[in-house]
C-alpha cells in the first residue's frame, strides 16, 4: 500500500492510494467502520442536542454543538472515502436502495414486533414510522435509478414528524403521522 500525502499537516485523502484489497478483513478496516459508524452517529446526536440547547436559550452551545456535529461529517466522509465506500452515482444508489429494503423488510419488523410485545409504544411509533418511510425511500431511489441522466429537477418535502418524504410538493396532511404539510421541510 502507498500513501502519497503532498504535505504531512495537511493530509489529502483524494490522494491516498489505497485498493480496498489492501485491508480488507484486517483490524484496520474493522475499526474504519466502527469510527465511520461512531462518527455518524455522533454527528445526529450533536445536530438534536443543538436543537434543543436553541430552544432553551443556549445560542452559543448550540452553535458548538452545530460545529462539532459538522467536524464529525468530516472524520466519517474520511472514515467512509478510505473505505472505498463512496462509489459512482448509479452504484450508491443501488447500495441505498438494498439498505433501505434491508431496513424495512428485515431490520424494523423485527423491532416492531418487539416493541408490541413489550407494550413500548413510543419505541413502536417510531419504528413504524421508519418503517413507513424507508419504503419510500426505497422507491424515490430505485425511481431516481431508472431515470439516472435524466431525472425532473424538483424539490422535496420531509415530513419532520416521521420523516416522511415526498416530491414536488408537502401534502395537506401527512398521510403516515397526520402532521400538517405545512410544517414539512422544504429540501431544495
Amino acid at each position: 500500500m502507498s500513501i502519497a500525502v503532498s504535505n504531512p499537516l495537511c493530509y489529502n485523502f483524494r490522494e491516498f492510494k489505497i485498493k480496498k484489497e489492501d485491508f480488507m478483513g484486517t483490524k484496520s478496516e474493522e475499526n474504519l467502520k466502527e469510527a465511520f459508524a461512531g462518527e455518524s452517529q455522533a454527528n445526529r446526536k450533536y445536530l438534536a442536542f443543538a436543537k434543543k440547547a436553541d430552544e432553551e436559550g443556549y445560542a452559543q452551545v448550540a452553535k458548538l454543538f452545530r460545529a462539532a456535529a459538522e467536524a464529525e461529517t468530516v472524520h466519517a466522509h474520511n472514515h467512509l472515502r478510505v473505505l472505498k465506500g463512496i462509489k459512482s452515482t448509479k452504484e450508491n444508489l443501488q447500495e441505498a436502495i438494498g439498505g433501505e429494503t434491508h431496513e424495512f423488510k428485515s431490520m424494523y419488523p423485527g423491532m416492531m414486533e418487539a416493541a408490541k410485545s413489550e407494550k413500548d409504544d413510543a419505541a413502536f411509533r417510531t419504528f413504524h414510522f421508519a418503517n413507513e418511510v424507508e419504503k419510500i425511500h426505497a422507491s424515490l431511489y430505485s425511481k431516481a435509478l431508472e431515470s439516472l441522466g435524466k431525472n425532473e429537477a424538483m424539490d422535496y418535502y420531509v415530513c419532520p414528524v416521521c420523516g416522511n418524504t415526498v416530491e414536488k410538493v408537502a401534502p395537506d396532511k401527512c398521510p403516515i403521522c397526520g402532521a400538517p404539510g405545512k410544517t414539512f421541510i422544504k429540501i431544495t
